[in-house]
């Protein structure tokens, strides 16, 4: 009898894009390299807190929940080399190769956190360890950032970092491919000294409302040299008006009909877990105490001292959106 081991993650239409964008336009593959490309984050927040479901996700916490197969599903089919089909296997072995090629990730490159209650706008907001349902002195991380490397030819030195959390200031899960400054920028002085501003930008929208954008700059139209910041824009709603499935949708006729090709082979579940096995064993034996972020923020301090650390800076924080 055949398996089919979901991630609904992999249903999701701008995920399914992802090799669609990168394999089909000769404008991305050239690029998708350490050449180009400084930094890869994959980011997922809720805005909401366990509400009741404390007691179930006290058993997993947020690296389980969402990092270890949804965010890392989606590095692996970001950064895999060209298949040499669309067919499962052949799709699924790329994938292998990458999870087998990603260094082991260190405690230093990971910072955790845990939401604790905050009053914002006359409404009192609770904590993880408010929710009765949870243990009080649960040291479960509600969220959770890391730092992954992949050690091969294409991305040696690429720093990939992960997001996630719950309780966070949006709900969203996106991918952001920041690019490298332009070598000898003759524009330096228009843009000032902060040339992360400059930086071009792709990013994949998995949800809410999905798109692809891509930042550039331009010249704003005058008689003066003033530049801007500006979006090259596919919004889904907006190109394609009919209802998009549901993940689910997608995965279960798959299965119906055989298609595995969105589905998770057993030895790449194997290379999954052993990559993220040996750091949860050392956040629960060491005991690391979550750093405390209020309900509705941007998750906590440390998280930012970890991309400054790898030369990031995190692209979600609202300065260019």
């Amino acid at each position: 009898m055949k398996s089919f081991r979901i991630d609904h993650y992999l249903g999701k239409e701008l995920v399914e894009n992802l090799s669609v964008l990168r394999f089909s336009n000769l404008v991305f593959e050239p690029l998708w390299c350490r050449n180009y490309i400084r930094n890869v984050q994959l980011i997922f927040s809720e805005d909401f807190g366990t509400e009741g479901r404390g007691g179930y996700f006290d058993n997993y916490g947020i690296i389980r929940d969402i990092m270890q197969n949804h965010l890392l599903q989606i590095l692996a089919l970001f950064a895999m080399e060209t298949p040499v089909s669309l067919d499962a296997e052949d799709i699924r072995n790329e994938k292998v190769k990458v999870l087998r090629s990603m260094r082991p990730i260190q405690l230093e490159d990971v910072v955790v956190g845990q939401y604790k209650g905050h009053n914002k706008g006359g409404k009192s907001y609770p904590g993880y360890t408010d929710d009765p349902t949870v243990p009080k002195d649960s040291l479960t991380p509600t969220f959770a950032a890391a730092a992954l490397f992949i050690d091969n030819a294409r991305w040696d030195g690429v720093p990939f970092l992960m997001k996630a959390g719950k309780a966070l200031h949006t709900k969203r899960a996106e991918i952001r491919v920041q690019f490298r400054h332009v070598p000898g920028n003759l524009y330096k002085r228009n843009f000032g000294t902060d040339l992360d501003k400059t930086t071009n930008e792709l990013v994949l929208r998995v949800q809410p409302d999905e798109a692809i954008y891509l930042k550039i700059n331009n010249k704003v139209p005058g008689l003066g040299m003033r530049l801007d910041r500006s979006d090259l824009n596919l919004l889904y709603r907006a190109r394609y008006p009919r209802e998009i499935p549901d993940a689910y949708e997608r995965l279960l006729l798959d299965a119906i009909e055989g298609e595995r090709r969105l589905f998770i082979r057993s030895d790449e579940l194997d290379a999954a877990w052993s990559l993220f096995t040996p750091l949860l064993k050392e956040i629960e034996s060491k005991k690391i105490a979550p750093e405390l972020y209020p309900y509705g923020s941007r998750g906590p301090v440390g998280a930012h001292y970890l991309a400054a650390k790898h030369n990031v800076r995190w692209g979600d924080l609202g300065i260019e959106e």
